[in-house]
């Protein structure tokens, strides 16, 4: 083999970015950690729906107990923060005061894409920003109570738009009971320092958030990297870092990068059906989603406090979406396929432990498959249904 041969970095297919991203994100096999030290492995997870976080470690650790991550949250250890492409994170404190810092720019930069930024043309930004602070050291407070506030010293401007000025601009955390499981409550602010009880740091390394974005979500480009964060310029991050890292190419030619000794599983690897929760990362991190999403499909963003809808990866890909309901003391999970699904009683096992998980207080648990189920005979349309406690489910035509 010559020299320039052996140089070429190795091809790697969408299967074998697959197995390794699953691999990182801890989606091969259920990992005996601590909830801490998973959001930590993780680099976080994404945290809109409150809930969602919950369904999403389950899905990750052996013997999660929702308790544990809302120990977590009410003792200040982790908080749910604006962070990566300014969208809420849940995140342990160190992270949120390292990292807030250095993605400001991304968070000051969405705002002035917003209408309400043009909405508040000619104020004085920095003097709303700084009376919006000093209302939020006071207490926790949402935006619609900031934003009345705001709005008694600057009358004719919109109260919301002064609200989102203030959360754009002040690195703050949505405070419990939000973001405790089922609990609900306002999503009220408070600065991150005063909450933590600790000043910002002066932002991390772009090289040590790489390094993690590649830890849990690696191998990937320098797309990936910036559509995960945010972030801008970070080819230049990748080249002051390439002496540490190992470089692969995707089927499309693109040059990805990678740690050296992360787990890269053999493609063939069997990757078991795993429940995910809406707006779980997995599916939102890469420029390019085809190692997860093979057909370009959309990921649902729906409304609500989370836990109780999502999507299904089967062979390691997002092959359906799930809901469950409540019918009087009873819980019904629903999966609308988009095709066959391999392995079916695999899914209605999974399924009957994600009910057991999010539907606790249930009395009875039944799933529905919506669609073409498994290698049913072509044609065959129908619902796949399972009791609480039954092997297996029966198909009704």
């Amino acid at each position: 083999m010559t020299g320039s041969a052996a140089a070429r970095p190795v091809v790697l297919s969408a299967r074998a970015l697959n197995r390794a991203t699953l691999a990182r994100q801890l989606l091969l096999r259920r990992a005996g950690m601590t909830a801490l030290t998973a959001i930590d492995h993780l680099a976080g997870l994404q945290a809109q729906a409150p809930d969602a976080p919950y369904v999403g470690l389950w899905a990750r650790l052996a013997g999660f107990r929702t308790g544990e991550l809302a120990e977590l949250l009410t003792s200040r250890q982790v908080v749910r923060v604006h962070l990566m492409r300014a969208t809420l994170h849940l995140v342990s404190a160190r992270d949120c005061l390292a990292w807030r810092p250095l993605v400001q720019v991304v968070s000051e930069r969405g705002f002035a894409a917003q209408q309400f930024a043009r909405n508040l043309a000619g104020l004085d930004l920095g003097a709303v920003v700084a009376a919006g602070r000093a209302l939020l050291d006071q207490r926790p407070r949402t935006r619609a109570e900031l934003g009345r506030l705001l709005a008694a010293r600057w009358p004719g401007h919109d109260p919301a738009s002064l609200a989102y000025a203030v959360s754009y601009h002040v690195p703050s955390v949505q405070v419990p009971p939000r973001g405790v499981w089922r609990a609900g409550g306002p999503a009220a602010m408070a600065p991150a320092e005063s909450w933590l009880g600790r000043p910002l740091g002066p932002g991390a390394p772009r090289e040590e958030l790489v390094l993690r974005y590649l830890a849990g979500f690696g191998p990937a480009s320098v797309a990936d990297m910036q559509t995960w964060s945010g972030l801008t310029r970070l080819g230049e991050v990748a080249e002051r870092l390439r002496p540490r890292l190992r470089a692969f190419r995707d089927q499309a030619g693109t040059e990805l990068y990678d740690l050296p000794d992360a787990p890269r599983p053999d493609p063939d690897t069997p990757a078991p059906p795993r429940f995910l929760p809406e707006y779980d990362n997995l599916l939102l991190s890469h420029a390019d989603r085809t190692r997860i999403i093979p057909d370009h499909r959309p990921v649902p963003l729906p409304p609500g406090s989370g836990g109780r809808t999502g999507t299904l990866l089967a062979d390691g890909f997002f092959r359906a979406t799930w809901r469950i309901t409540r019918h009087g003391h009873g819980a019904i999970l629903h999966i609308d396929p988009f095709g066959p699904l391999p392995e079916p009683d695999a899914i209605t096992a999974e399924g009957q432990r994600l009910l057991a998980f999010a539907a606790a207080d249930a009395t009875s648990h039944d799933i529905q498959f919506a669609a073409t189920v498994g290698p049913a005979r072509p044609g065959r349309r129908g619902r796949h249904e399972a009791s609480a406690g039954a092997g297996k489910g029966k198909l009704i035509g």
